[in-house]
């Protein structure tokens, strides 16, 4: 059982924290960013050419962080790979010690670095999921029998509580818990009733959720947020704290400190997801402020 199966198993509040491997092969950051919030941060998300951008490898990332004594969460998309290369990484990354996946399906190329590229899609999320779940039984995709004691991996994949309607991602989330997903992070919430209201609709489902935050830093990123991610609508009254404050990154700090509080306090989720992206080193001052 990984680290991050058990805390959420027993009711741990869990906070996970997404890191972005360089692009290029210098982990110094890297490895910096793991080591100052290893103590506080349950598990490491390292993303998989995140944005459809390239940078190094979410398993070179992942291996990283088990050698800095922490627990990595090893994101997979779709886009890159057929199932071939899907089931031949997971193997390898089993074999190296990482035992929490995350499926996605994929930001399409045209959107990142190197728009040329060719995009995959063979299997999606669900598909991603599908594959895992058929290795841990022992045989590939195909059916074919694998070689020894079958790997066991923790499964996880992503959900939009924000998305409108609402019931429509709900029935992609129940697609991918038959698949085999256990957990899931969601993206990014501001609204504590958007909050509410998908708490409640996943009551029943026997899954872990764990809530997106994304700290905002400015009222330019909380705009910038706003009009990027589907469904997502920072209010109002978020909006004006941030225009207002004399240090708005201290005051989106402290917004995400007391959304994270009120989904704590409320029971609204089983923990949450921080992307910080790029402010990583900001995180401990958010904790603080919990």
């Amino acid at each position: 059982m990984t680290h991050l199966r058990r805390l959420l198993d027993e009711g741990k509040f869990v906070i996970t924290a997404e890191v972005g491997p360089p692009k290029g092969v210098d982990l110094t950051r890297f490895r910096e960013i793991v080591r100052l919030l290893k103590k506080e941060i349950d598990a490491f998300n390292v993303t998989d050419g995140q944005g459809a951008s390239m940078r190094l490898s979410s398993l070179a990332g992942c291996l990283a962080i088990l050698s800095e004594g922490a627990e990595p969460v090893m994101q997979m998309t779709g886009r890159d790979r057929n199932r071939i290369a899907i089931q031949s990484e997971l193997l390898g990354a089993y074999t190296l010690g990482v035992r929490n996946i995350l499926a996605i399906t994929g930001d399409y190329p045209t959107l990142g670095d190197n728009p040329q590229a060719k995009p995959v899609y063979d299997l999606d999320s669900v598909g991603i999921l599908l594959a895992a779940s058929s290795l841990m039984r022992g045989r590939d995709l195909s059916g074919n029998e694998l070689k020894g004691e079958p790997p066991r991996f923790y499964l996880g994949a992503t959900v939009n509580p924000n998305f409108s309607p609402l019931e429509v991602e709900l029935i992609k989330m129940e697609k991918k818990m038959e698949a085999g997903a256990r957990f899931f992070q969601t993206q990014a919430v501001y609204d504590i009733e958007v909050a509410d209201r998908f708490s409640k609709a996943v009551s029943d489902f026997n899954v872990k959720i764990l809530l997106g935050v994304i700290p905002l830093r400015s009222l330019r990123a909380a705009k910038f947020v706003s009009e990027m991610i589907p469904g997502v609508e920072v209010p109002h009254e978020v909006l004006h704290r941030l225009e207002t404050a004399s240090d708005p990154k201290t005051e989106g700090l402290k917004i995400s400190a007391e959304f994270i509080r009120k989904i704590r306090e409320h029971g609204l989720a089983h923990g949450v997801h921080i992307m910080a992206i790029g402010a990583e080193k900001s995180i401990p001052m958010l904790l603080d402020m919990l």
